[in-house]
């Protein structure tokens, strides 16, 4: 390219629209440490106490008719900045598809929410991605749901993530869009949306020549969703699921994704 065009070699990427590349012997690490200083500073918190979890395990958001308001435009702009970190950060992207369900009217219940996910941001500060060079190009990915989760409609949350070489590559945190009649059901559904990911994934693979795997291997630790998937005999209790979703069957059935059971605690 520098044959036919004017350029200047810069060298291996270091920085790029606020992602830092950390290149090693030993792999390449992403992050986005700057930015989250960045947005910290904004936001008056970086002299805040760092917290473990960016939200409280059982905490649920919901409306909050009879709260007091809080200034949309900040809570908007908090939001908004940590929209942008998930870009590295996975282990974000729950509690950010969480808090931005409620921009249009925040109170303090869910400002609080907000910035105790900064403060999960203060004591996690050098968090990233890191992908190991040489590892195994082992393609899998884990698929979970937030039964019910959402306080005001009852609609669960989907959420998944893959990884290859032991970094993860793609990752979503989604509220689903029927309400479900069991745990079993959100999970089926999780791992449906799951399914559909493999697919545009394994396609990408398969371009750039890396996709060597028989079949996708996708942890889920419902092993009723797994038999859902696999045995027509359950038709009677899941008939009234969208069709779309069944079209994890399809894919089970060729051996595109093979479901695994992995318990809560692993």
């Amino acid at each position: 390219m520098m044959i036919e065009f004017d350029m200047t070699d810069l060298g291996k990427m270091k920085y790029f629209l606020g992602i830092e590349v950390l290149q090693r012997p030993d792999g390449v690490f992403i992050g986005q440490r700057k930015y989250a200083q960045e947005v910290l500073n904004r936001f008056k918190m970086d002299q805040c106490n760092p917290v473990h979890n960016p939200v409280a395990p059982g905490f649920k958001l919901m409306k909050d008719e009879d709260g007091v308001r809080v200034d949309s435009t900040l809570y908007k702009q908090i939001v908004g900045s940590l929209m942008y970190l998930t870009a590295t950060r996975p282990d974000m992207t729950f509690i950010v598809s969480l808090i931005s369900r409620y921009m249009e009217r925040p109170t303090e219940m869910h400002l609080q929410a907000a910035k105790r996910a900064l403060r999960y941001v203060k004591g996690t500060i050098d968090f990233g991605v890191f992908y190991k060079k040489g590892g195994k190009h082992e393609f899998l990915g884990y698929t979970d749901s937030d039964y019910a989760g959402d306080q005001d409609d009852r609609k669960s949350t989907s959420g998944y993530v893959f990884l290859m070489s032991s970094g993860a590559v793609s990752w979503s945190s989604k509220k689903q869009p029927v309400v479900t009649l069991s745990t079993t059901e959100a999970e089926f559904i999780s791992a449906a949306s799951s399914a559909c990911q493999v697919v545009w994934l394994r396609r990408i693979l398969k371009e750039l020549g890396h996709d060597q795997c028989k079949s996708t291997v996708l942890y889920c630790d419902n092993v009723s969703a797994i038999k859902l998937s696999k045995n027509p005999v359950l038709h009677g209790r899941s008939k009234h699921i969208d069709v779309r979703f069944h079209f994890l069957r399809d894919l089970t059935k060729e051996g595109i994704v093979e479901l695994v059971q992995c318990s809560t605690q692993e």
